[in-house]
This record gives structure tokens, sequence and C-alpha cells, in this order.
């Protein structure tokens, strides 16, 4: 086992890490990696803040307290409503949903009662009828630029 010494410190790196890290480090720099979605969803868990979007992984920042508020707000109003008039399933993020190229985790999404055979238990498979996402300073490019593209081009009804 190799040993990396740095001031004050000792980390043992196994075999196996070294040599991937090594790999990583000498690859072409222009070259991205990538995975299947399904190689996605089996490498990230719950905890993973990351999306997949055309065989990359696109890593996002946690949300502000004020970005959580007003998910917490928007999914309970839109959530009774849905509930009160039996209109479908309102889900708030993290939950996927997968379009023909990305595994997007929306704000709030809503899916019509008549398309509930799209939602799976880990993920809305298909275009859900109405997606929300909140936008802050750091994501107004991607929420409304490449998504709202994405979006629209794998069917989501409202955006």
């Amino acid at each position: 086992m190799d040993v990396v010494k740095e001031v004050g410190a000792t980390w043992e790196i196994p075999a196996d890490l070294r040599l991937s890290l090594l790999a990583l480090l000498s690859a072409d720099p222009t070259l991205v990696a990538t995975m299947t979605y399904e190689e996605f969803m089996e490498w990230a868990d719950a905890d993973t803040l990351a999306e997949w979007v055309d065989g990359r992984v696109v890593m996002t920042c946690p949300a502000s307290k004020r970005h959580q508020d007003l998910g917490a707000f928007l999914l309970h109003i839109f959530s009774e409503h849905a509930r009160t008039y039996d209109l479908g399933d309102v889900t708030g993020a993290p939950f996927q949903m997968r379009l023909p190229t990305s595994g997007r985790e929306p704000d709030v999404l809503f899916v019509a009662r008549e398309h509930l055979g799209r939602v799976l238990w880990t993920r809305v498979e298909g275009p859900a009828d109405l997606v929300v996402e909140i936008v802050s300073p750091e994501s107004r490019v991607r929420d409304r630029g490449e998504k709202f593209y994405e979006y629209q081009e794998g069917g989501v009804g409202e955006y």
C-alpha cells in the first residue's frame, strides 16, 4: 500500500484508488467521462446532489434557506390543491424526472391523475405535466436556458 505524507498527516491510499486517480490525472482533459442513466442511478444515492444530462453527471449546490422555504410553500399549496380536487400527484426535490436525455430533480413537479403510471418508486419515468424550478442567481442560465429546452423537448406540459 502506498503512503502519501503531508505535513502532520499520513494517508494510506489503497492500490485500486491510486490507479484510478492516476488514470484520471493522465486522461485527456478534452474528453468527457459519460455513464448511462442506469449507471448514474446505481452510483448516486439519496444524498448525492447531482443530475444526469446527456450521459454526464452535473453536480448541484445545496439550496439556500430562502430556496427551501419557497419550495416548501409551493409544494404545500400545489399538494393541497391537487389532493382537494383529486388532480394527481405533487412531489418536491429531490426526486428524479427521467426524460430521454436527462434525469433532473425539479424543485416541484406535478403528474396528472391520468399519467400517474409514470410515477415509479425512485423517479418519474417521462415528463411531468408541470415542473417548477426556483431560480437563483447561480442557477439562472441552467434553469432558464438548458432546462427550459430540455423540458420542452422532453414533453413537459408546463414549466
